[in-house]
């Protein structure tokens, strides 16, 4: 089965600093009917204005990933972490048993633009951590990149959870396949471009969430760029 989102369909909050596109409930948006997926819980489609983010604020049984679409986020926790973090990286932070962060645009003149994603560890009361890793862009042209997975990895931040989130450039007329276990679901979003996965097309900011989808066979109708995720 699956089941496509198209960009305008989700929830936009516009702060001025902070436009927000959301594709779950978060905040002030709440949909009895659209509260997760599997063990995902936020895909948010931030842009923030330079010099401006999210103050310190606490989080807890939570794995928190942010992907870095344009410009730099910088991150500072109770832990004692600071890191920046630009194009072709990730943070991964584990808010376990109860941490404090805060995230700001690191540029002054710059915006900039990530996806935040929140998923369910698989148990609670860890301990807080936190990752900040980087990839080669070259390394996902036309292939499926692990940016975040169970095992972790030079290239590839740890996650609490049995799933991985996958970055791919798919040149047009090229094709994929993902070969899904029983019991799991895929959700795909379209960072940029269009193209087909199984009988779905999805355009620039689409998303799809796909349940008993053993084989996905993505094509790309034009260039594009996007990212897969794996979860139970």
């Amino acid at each position: 089965m699956i089941q496509v989102f198209p960009a305008h369909t989700r929830n936009t909050t516009d702060l001025g600093w902070l436009k927000s596109h959301k594709n779950f409930s978060f905040g002030d948006y709440f949909d009895e009917d659209n509260v997760g997926f599997g063990v995902m819980r936020v895909c948010n489609d931030d842009d923030i204005a330079a010099g401006r983010g999210f103050g310190p604020h606490p989080h807890s049984d939570m794995e928190i990933v942010s992907i870095v679409l344009s410009g730099a986020i910088k991150h500072e926790d109770s832990l004692g972490h600071v890191a920046v973090t630009g194009v072709n990286g990730v943070q991964r932070m584990s808010a376990g048993s109860g941490v404090i962060h805060a995230e700001y645009n690191a540029s002054d003149t710059e915006p900039m633009s990530l996806f935040q994603l929140w998923f369910m560890p698989s148990k609670r009361g860890l301990e807080p951590s936190f990752e900040n890793v980087t990839y080669e862009p070259e390394a996902m042209i036309n292939t499926l990149l692990p940016v975040v997975t169970p095992e972790g990895g030079e290239h590839a931040a740890k996650i609490h959870q049995d799933m991985s989130i996958y970055l791919s450039k798919l040149e047009a007329g090229k094709e994929l396949v993902f070969r899904q276990a029983d019991n799991r679901r895929v959700f795909l979003m379209i960072i940029s471009g269009k193209l087909s996965a199984n009988e779905a097309v999805l355009e620039t900011k689409d998303s799809a969430r796909m349940e008993a989808e053993q084989t996905v066979a993505i094509r790309a109708i034009e260039n594009t760029h996007f990212m897969l995720i794996d979860l139970p």
